[in-house]
Parts: structure tokens; C-alpha cells; sequence
């Protein structure tokens, strides 16, 4: 419970920035999906990494809990104020602090956001990869170990997070990593905090690894008469070494909601995205020999997008999917599953989970990230229909079972939050009480985001 005392405390650090407006609480609980939970009992946006680390020794003197919030798109309630307390609005920290060409490296604060940071780096000739389709903050996706369309090439938040300033409970502030390419010295803190949700420290600053924008770029959208046939086709393709920067998966369903949507024509069929990156030659070469594996599992319709025009608006498209998909719906809400397998267990996954949906008789187009086994179902609810929601819950249940049945993931970029932290017991076993050790031992008032990730 926030106190009068711990009340007068904040403001005295936040004055105007400290808000318990019932509009601006409900702002900030508000989920993507249908997750939900109650609101915090305050909210502040702080301006500098001093100021969230006296907001931490706050915490710990008046014992309330902390939240960090960025863009508010997750969607397993990561962001959620189960406990009340206070949710810390990262908006105002979302600077880019430094940025160093030479190593391929940026300093930035967490609440600038993934498209931000590219339009500041667009004379640089580098751009940071990873790619959730939402307009997350940085923080956030490190929050969660976030991926997206282009992990296949360029890898997850895991791989391109070099160094972060974390402040712990309690008000310790401590830097992980280095900008160095590598190093063997010590424990890897970095890849603890980095899918670490806020229950262990909030994230004020991140050492990010940059990339160069490709010299030439070929997009595609090809059909195939079938779910299995447009499956296995990414599966030959990855297991034929074609350097992909991204292969989407869309089925039937998904297809019809986004020609609705975004005015595309799209045949209505399962289709594949691809994008290379490269030369111009390489480019080519890349594009030429997807399209003998494609072709020789039925694809049909390629429709091939090489000015940056077409390519924007057929990947803007791909990121509307899910807005599209509810949108065929009106009414209603969505458990969004995202079950990560093997490569060589994809096509047995999907279509397993594709025939499950059938049998519900519950709406669960499926689209996914399908060339690192990341595939979602979005099971749509109506509003306040108690019976679908339990429905899609127990299908969203299954899917994870299935995944680690196949010996995959129940989330392969979504994270847990509280949305999927029953689950967690079944991948890790013992582990997972590791988990909640290292947690105690960081956070032993259990003051940071309480109530998700571990026991």
C-alpha cells in the first residue's frame, strides 16, 4: 500500500511528474491482450538513472512495489501492477546518448523507441535489427528478451544488448558488460537482466550492437496450396543455407484479414515473406534459389517488391496483421500464443495446432517468425464471453504443451509476465526455483515487478 508518507516522499523527488489521476492509472493498465490486471496506485516519469535509483530507495524504505513501463505493447501483462505500488514511466529517459560508427555500437536511455533509434541512425549507414512489429522501447524489449521478423539474420535482443545500466532494489545502480565484441570475465549479468522482465532492476541505460544497412535489399510474397507445402518450404530453405533476412509465415486466415486491412490482394491462400539482404549480386543469387526450393514445393503468385516502396508497405502490412486480425472480429479480444520449436519440428507443430483450432471452433489465425520456429496463433474472444475465453485459454495450453513436447519453448520472443508464469514449473523444473533464488538474492523484499517471471 502507497502511504500518505511514501505519497509526500515521491513527490518531493517527482513534483509534477508523480500522477494518481484515475485516467492516467487506467492508461497504465491496460494490456494488449487479454491479460489484464488491477491499476497502480501511483505513477511517475522519471528523467535520469539518479532519479529512478532514489525512486528504488523509496521503494525499499516505504516497501511499495515498482513497475517499469515503455509502450505498453506486451502482451503476457509483463507491465501489470498486481501488487499496486508504483509504475515508473520510462517516456521521458529516450535519448540516444552516444553513437560510435567505428565500433557499431549506441548508448541509449530505455524509453526511446525501436524506430526512433533508426531515424537518428539513418546517416550513420547502421540500424539497430531486431524487430517485434510493434514500436516497443528498447528497454522494454530488453525487458523481455524481445525478437521479431529479422532474428533469422540478425538474432534477438539477447545477441545485440552489449551493456546495460540496471538499477537494483534498494537504489544500487551496477553496469553490465562492456563494448568490447566480447568477454570471458565473470558472470554474463547482462544475459541475466536481458529477459529479465524488471524483477530484477530497472533498466536506465543499454549498450546496443548496430548493424549496416544491407546495400541492396529484394523482398517476395509467394502461395501455396497448403499450410504443410509453405512449412517444409522454410524448412528446406533453412536447412539449404539460403541467408535469409526474414521469413514470415501467414495462413489463409491471416491473409484475408490483412487484404482487408491494409487493401492488399494478396491470393487467399497460406503464404511466405521473404526479404535478403546483401549485394546486389548476392541479393539475386539468394532470391533466385529461393525461388527454385519454393517453386518446387507448388508456390505460385510470386509477386517480388524491390523498390523500397512496395517493400514498406508489404512489411507494414505484415506488422498490421494482428490489428487486422481483430478487426475481423469486431468485438472481440486475443489470447496471442507464441510456441518456439525446432526447425525440424515446425511443420508437425503448426499443423497440429492448426488442426486444434479447427476442432475448437474458436477464430485462431496463425502467422509467426517462422524461420527460427516462432510461430503465433491469435485466438480471438469476444468481449465478456466467459466460455471463449476458456476455450482459447485451454488451446493457448495445449500449444505450450505441444511445443515442449517437440522440445521447443513456450515462448520463443513474448516472454512469461504473469500471462504464462504456470507454465514455467513444466519447461524448467528445479531450474525455475534457481530462478527465484536469484531473484531473492537481488531482490529480497521482492519489491521489483512482483508477481511474475519466477516462483
Amino acid at each position: 500500500m502507497l502511504t500518505e508518507t511514501a505519497l509526500a516522499d515521491l513527490r518531493a523527488v517527482f513534483g509534477a511528474r508523480l500522477s494518481t489521476a484515475r485516467a492516467v492509472l487506467d492508461a497504465h493498465a491496460q494490456s494488449e491482450s487479454l491479460v489484464s490486471g488491477p491499476p497502480p496506485e501511483a505513477v511517475v516519469w522519471p528523467e535520469s538513472t539518479a532519479e529512478v535509483a532514489e525512486l528504488a530507495r523509496l521503494s525499499d524504505r516505504h516497501g511499495f512495489a515498482l513497475v517499469g513501463w515503455g509502450a505498453g505493447t506486451s502482451l503476457e501483462g509483463h507491465a501489470l501492477a498486481l501488487a499496486g505500488g508504483v509504475t515508473v514511466d520510462f517516456t521521458r529517459m529516450d535519448k540516444v546518448l552516444s553513437v560510435h560508427p567505428e565500433d557499431m555500437t549506441a548508448v541509449v536511455q530505455p524509453g526511446i523507441t525501436r524506430e526512433r533509434l533508426n531515424e537518428e541512425l539513418r546517416a550513420t549507414g547502421l540500424f539497430f535489427p531486431v524487430d517485434p512489429g510493434a514500436n516497443a522501447t528498447l528497454g522494454g524489449m530488453a525487458a523481455t528478451r524481445a525478437s521479431g521478423t529479422a532474428a533469422v539474420r540478425y538474432g534477438t535482443m539477447r545477441g545485440n544488448v552489449l551493456g546495460l545500466e540496471v538499477v537494483l532494489a534498494g537504489g544500487e545502480v551496477i553496469r553490465t558488460g562492456t563494448a568490447a565484441p566480447k568477454s570471458s570475465a565473470g558472470y554474463d549479468l547482462t544475459g541475466l537482466i536481458v529477459g529479465s522482465e524488471g524483477t530484477l532492476g530497472l533498466i536506465t541505460e543499454l549498450t546496443l550492437r548496430l548493424h549496416g544497412q544491407p546495400e541492396a535489399v529484394s523482398a517476395a510474397v509467394c502461395a501455396f496450396d497448403s499450410m504443410a507445402h509453405a512449412v517444409d518450404c522454410v524448412i528446406a530453405t533453412i536447412q539449404s543455407g539460403v541467408p535469409m533476412a526474414r521469413i514470415e509465415f501467414l495462413d489463409a486466415a491471416t491473409v484475408a484479414a490483412v487484404n482487408a486491412y491494409s487493401r492488399l490482394d494478396l491470393p487467399v491462400a497460406p503464404q511466405l515473406l521473404v526479404e535478403f539482404h546483401g549485394s546486389p549480386d548476392g541479393v539475386t543469387e539468394q532470391a533466385a534459389r529461393f525461388g527454385d526450393i519454393a517453386t518446387g514445393f507448388g508456390a505460385t503468385g510470386f509477386q517480388w517488391a524491390r523498390a523500397p516502396e512496395d517493400r514498406k508497405k508489404l512489411w507494414a502490412a505484415r506488422h498490421a496483421a494482428y490489428r487486422a486480425i481483430l478487426a475481423s472480429r469486431p468485438g472481440s479480444r486475443a489470447i496471442v500464443t507464441d510456441a518456439c520449436v525446432p526447425i525440424s519440428a515446425l511443420a508437425v507443430a503448426v499443423e497440429e495446432t492448426a488442426a486444434d483450432i479447427a476442432a475448437s471452433g474458436l477464430p485462431g489465425p496463425i502467422l509467426g517468425h517462422v524461420g527460427d520456429g516462432n510461430f503465433h496463433a491469435i485466438l480471438m474472444v469476444r468481449e465478456g464471453d466467459a466460455e471463449e475465453a476458456a476455450t482459447a485459454k485451454a488451446l493457448a495450453h495445449r500449444m505450450a504443451e505441444r511445443a515442449l513436447r517437440l522440445g521447443g519453448t513456450i515462448t520463443g520472443e513474448h516472454g512469461i509476465g504473469f500471462g504464462k508464469k504456470g507454465l514455467m514449473a513444466a519447461e524448467h523444473g528445479a531450474t525455475w526455483a534457481a530462478m527465484g533464488r536469484i531473484k531473492a538474492a537481488l531482490d529480497p523484499k521482492g519489491l521489483m515487478n512482483p508477481g511474475k517471471l519466477v516462483p
